[in-house]
């Protein structure tokens, strides 16, 4: 598979796996109405900010948080100020390398792909994209 393919097929991934997360979260906590409202969750110590929580380990970090599901794949995610899940090349690169089949790619290959896929992708700011609505 040639890199540029390779690269969008992780950033969908990466995409796609986003999304799972957030669907798990809502189920194994209820009162999630949005992926952000883990971080919140966390601060307020109502969980912990290191713990299992249905099938993925979480850390809450900083603006964000680290998910990991049971074959290590890592999907980790900051929150911009109105809540949207955002996430930069750096993210991406290290979801690749989790993969159970590591995906080791440059920044320009996986800026390349996440270019190629706007509208689906929005730049938030330098550096940062969010899934479009």
């Amino acid at each position: 598979m040639e890199r540029a393919e390779s690269a969008r097929d992780l950033v969908l991934g990466y995409v796609r796996a986003l999304k799972a997360i957030d669907e798990a979260m809502k189920v194994a906590l209820p009162s999630l109405e949005r992926l952000v409202d883990i971080v919140g969750l966390a601060r307020t110590r109502r969980i912990c900010r290191s713990d299992h929580i249905g099938t993925y380990f979480c850390k809450v970090h900083g603006a964000g948080c680290r998910f990991v599901s049971g074959n290590g794949t890592a999907v980790d995610v900051d929150f911009a100020a109105d809540g949207r899940a955002i996430f930069d090349l750096w993210r991406l690169r290290w979801y690749g390398l989790s993969l159970p089949e590591p995906l080791d790619l440059t920044d320009q290959d996986v800026r390349s792909a996440v270019q190629s896929l706007q509208p689906l992708l929005t730049e938030v700011r330098p550096g940062w994209f969010s899934v479009s609505d």
